[in-house]
């Protein structure tokens, strides 16, 4: 994850050093989640995300539910997230999240998505290099969390030269980033793509690792 030295060293100067990377690489990440009648899915993403949770990466999920009626609140329950039931819009629900949040870092994820493995390291090398940005997955198609190479190469290449990433992607960004920009807003009829449109090139950044939406 975060290349720190925590090697054994003597004198009170290394102890701290040693505690600090510990402490830049713990629980720096709240993920947010927006749900609806979503059970079934939700559990593939919860599932992927125990990586992030055992390497210390992840503080906490939060479902911005929006008043499901199937198990999708108990299936959050149980896995430990911190449920926020609200007949709200999807951007004030993703706004509230966001604004609940304990971490320094939001990643805001759609029920089903998938990443692939390499997303947790990944994502601890982008936090602690790139205060500044925001960041997108790669976009997966079809069942399969694998892409030729060629194909990566070109998905890249699209977002560098102004292709728009889409929500299915995730989103990883500061707090701070995300309350200078404004958030999510309330009056837009695409909350997550406008939010990704106001990034921009200037901000955004597209990982290697790979997201694929999952369905039924």
């Amino acid at each position: 994850m975060v290349p720190c030295d925590l090697s054994e060293g003597r004198g009170a100067g290394n102890a701290l050093r040693r505690m600090d990377c510990l402490i830049r690489r713990w629980h720096v990440l709240s993920i947010v989640i927006p749900t609806q009648n979503c059970e079934r899915v939700l559990v593939r993403t919860l599932a992927m995300l125990v990586a992030g949770a055992a390497a210390g990466l992840v503080r906490e999920v939060i479902l911005a539910d929006a008043g499901s009626t199937d198990a999708t609140a108990e299936v959050g329950d149980i896995a430990g997230c911190r449920v926020l039931s609200s007949p709200l819009p999807l951007a004030s629900r993703l706004k509230a999240a966001a604004a609940e949040a304990r971490a320094p870092w939001l990643m805001f994820l759609r029920p089903g998505v998938v990443l692939e493995p390499t997303w947790v390291d990944e994502t601890a090398d982008f936090i602690e290099c790139s205060a500044a940005q925001a960041a997108v997955f790669r976009r997966l198609p079809g069942k399969e969390p694998a892409r030729p190479m060629p194909l990566e190469v070109l998905a890249l290449i699209r977002l560098a030269l102004g292709g728009r990433p889409r929500p299915q992607q995730g989103l990883v960004i500061s707090r701070q980033l995300y309350e200078n920009i404004g958030g999510h807003r309330a009056h837009s009829i695409d909350p997550e793509g406008d939010l990704l449109r106001r990034l921009g090139r200037k901000h955004l950044v597209c990982l290697r690792s790979g997201a694929l939406q999952t369905g039924d």
